[in-house]
């Protein structure tokens, strides 16, 4: 009996560890964004200007009037400048955050729990913001000129001349200017993005209305964590726009202040319509490009090992 009880415990076989990622390059999430931003990119510049314009347009009539005064062309103004800070942001919190996630998993073991993703989610998206924001700042510049009198306008001839002239005429440190929300911003809407598409996927996935892995699947829960994301980060995002879009070194509170005071509270949520407009879309175009340049690499890995 005891050789039996012996023999049945060493035949026991042991718990599996969750089995680490295959790592991708680390530039792929920069890519799948930069693609997804050149369908998006006009609900962004829509977003940015009303942002930073003190009148209560709606996203339709900022459009519709950016054609007719400008053509349909001028909705793309800046698109160069958004390319480069998904290169840099989006490049950034996708690489971080799938190392942290790596690094986790190899230390426990097994899959991290909730809190433990929003974490690592939102150091990676700070990570990101500060990567990003000497783009940002010229995507804020670029898209906000031709609201702008004459005078005032920056005249960029495109991001990489814009970094150029604003450490010529502003010094280095211009390009972190509002690095303090934009950084606030990319770690909230990482965390919140992440941690809220995985929780409404899996709930779709659990309810049996739309099939795992699909389009409808991927579409609503982007909606859904789009629209969490979108709210969280408005004020934020809208703060960042502003100080990005000045020349001179206002403080965080002053520009609170003085908003407040001349346009209220829902200042903070100017350009809310647009931004959800461009992260729903967004997000499935990312996550779909992004799984089909993973399958890409895994198809080209397989050929290497036959060959």
């Amino acid at each position: 009996m005891a050789h039996d009880a012996a023999a049945q415990t060493v035949a026991t076989p042991a718990p599996k560890l969750a089995q680490q990622p295959k790592p991708y390059p680390f530039y792929l999430g920069g890519v799948a964004a930069s693609i997804a931003v050149l369908f998006t990119h006009p609900l962004d510049y829509a977003k940015l200007r009303l942002q930073n314009s003190p009148n209560k347009s709606s996203t339709v009539q900022v459009i519709r009037s950016t054609i007719a005064q400008e053509g349909f062309g001028a909705l793309y103004t800046g698109i160069a400048a958004s390319v480069l800070r998904q290169m840099t942001y989006s490049l950034t919190r996708f690489a971080a955050y799938d190392k942290l996630k790596g690094y986790m998993l190899q230390q426990t073991g097994a899959k991290p729990s909730l809190s433990t993703t929003i974490i690592a989610a939102g150091l990676a998206g700070a990570a990101g913001g500060i990567a990003g924001n000497p783009a940002d700042i010229i995507l804020v510049r670029m898209t906000g000129d031709s609201f702008r009198p004459p005078e005032q306008r920056f005249n960029y001839r495109g991001p990489i001349s814009g970094l150029v002239r604003v450490v010529r005429e502003e010094g280095a440190g211009a390009l972190f200017r509002g690095a303090g929300p934009n950084t606030i911003r990319a770690a909230l809407m990482n965390s919140s993005q992440l941690a809220s598409y995985d929780l409404f996927k899996d709930m779709l996935r659990r309810s049996g209305y739309v099939q795992d892995g699909s389009l409808p699947h991927y579409l609503c829960a982007s909606l859904l964590s789009g629209t969490v994301a979108t709210t969280i980060c408005s004020p934020a995002d809208v703060l960042r726009a502003r100080i990005m879009n000045s020349r001179s070194s206002s403080s965080i509170p002053t520009i609170l202040h003085n908003a407040l005071r001349t346009e209220g509270v829902a200042f903070l949520f100017r350009g809310w319509v647009p931004s959800w407009m461009r992260l729903a879309p967004q997000t499935v175009i990312l996550l779909t490009v992004l799984e089909k340049l993973r399958e890409f690499v895994d198809m080209t890995r397989a050929l290497k090992e036959k060959s």
